[in-house]
């Protein structure tokens, strides 16, 4: 369990833990030219409704289990949080996912639990992407747009978080002050 602390070195150590998940890259492994629309959000995330409601769409996300270098950064995060990687794989999720922008680019590594994090009912980071693509958006996406994807898959984080805030939030149970009743 991650003790939980006000220390400003905790978020650090966690998003060192949590390594490089979410990072922009280009599925032959070149680089990518937005000159060429390899930032174009085509992939069908999301699309116009009835009266201009955007409708999320199913989108190309690719399930795979983590490759060795990404197991090796958990390894290096184990030592940091004090978990083993058996526990920052439970949390994170068993496989991870490449999420698709178009044929062409993808963000890299999205544990399965932050794609799927939710927040009022909705996955995080798909419904971002349902508002983003290029037919309602009207452009391709700007490299800050890209770098706001790959910052919200630090969701890794208050997952991570998550252990020691229930623990936590139990302690604080535990101790609360018994009112007597009015009776």
């Amino acid at each position: 369990m991650i003790p939980l602390t006000r220390e400003a070195g905790f978020r650090r150590k966690v998003l060192f833990a949590y390594g490089n998940r979410g990072v922009i890259s280009r599925e032959d492994g070149g680089s990518l030219e937005p000159a060429k629309g390899h930032l174009a959000l085509t992939a069908g995330w999301g699309h116009a409704g009835k009266d201009g409601a955007v409708m999320p769409g199913k989108g190309l996300a690719k399930v795979r289990d983590y490759t060795q270098s990404e197991l090796s950064a958990l390894e290096i995060g184990e030592k940091n949080l004090g978990m083993s990687s058996a526990e920052l794989v439970k949390l994170l999720g068993e496989q991870t996912m490449d999420i698709y922008l178009n044929n062409v680019a993808y963000w890299k590594n999205i544990p399965a639990h932050v794609w799927e994090y939710t927040i009022g009912g909705y996955q995080v980071i798909k419904k971002w992407l349902s508002y983003r693509e290029r037919e309602l958006l009207g452009r391709d996406l700007s490299t800050d747009e890209i770098d706001e994807v790959t910052a919200m898959a630090r969701i890794a984080a208050i997952i991570l978080m998550e252990p020691a805030l229930d623990a936590n939030y139990k302690t604080v149970k535990a101790a609360t002050y018994n009112w007597p009743s009015a009776n």
